[in-house]
């Protein structure tokens, strides 16, 4: 049998009754590429860089500066690619930790002002408070328990480090 068994298909039935070839599903990534490498950047880059790169980049291989050259555009796809996950900070922290990359370091101390970001899920959101206890860690992410006063009332929530931003002093 060709391949191994995450490169061979598995066969499925469509609605309209025909059979259709389609790959298994792998915690693997979908390639084995370093995005870093792609850009042209360091690990530790900052979220400028990383625009300049990918700026960089992608004026040399697009498609309408290079429309003859396959090569390019399979170029142009790794440069979004790449910098579809490096400029997200969640996707970046989430590629970055299993290839050592990460600074898995907590953003706030207990004590600490913060305000709940207004993107944040949270009913929350635009509200400040206080870190009350030092962070806790999954593999992608610190947690925070913040005390939020409000009208009066003092209450105690989880927010994940994405949720929260400093105060400004």
């Amino acid at each position: 049998m060709a391949g191994t068994w995450y490169e061979r298909g598995i066969d499925c039935l469509l609605d309209s009754g025909i059979i259709r070839r389609m790959g298994f599903i792998t915690c693997e990534t979908r390639n084995q590429r370093d995005y870093y490498q792609v850009l042209g950047i360091a690990p530790g880059a900052s979220a400028e860089e990383i625009k300049r790169a990918y700026h960089r980049s992608a004026f040399q291989c697009h498609p309408d500066r290079n429309w003859e050259s396959e090569e390019a555009n399979e170029e142009m796809e790794r440069i979004n690619e790449a910098y579809a996950v490096l400029s997200d900070a969640v996707k970046r922290r989430e590629y970055d930790l299993p290839r050592g990359y990460g600074r898995m370091t907590p953003k706030f101390k207990r004590g600490a002002k913060v305000k709940v970001k207004a993107d944040s899920p949270s009913a929350y959101r635009g509200q400040t408070g206080v870190v009350d206890q030092e962070p806790s860690r999954d593999a992608f992410r610190f947690w925070y328990m913040a005390r939020i006063e409000s009208r009066g009332l003092t209450t105690v929530r989880r927010f994940a480090e994405e949720e929260l931003e400093p105060l400004g002093s």
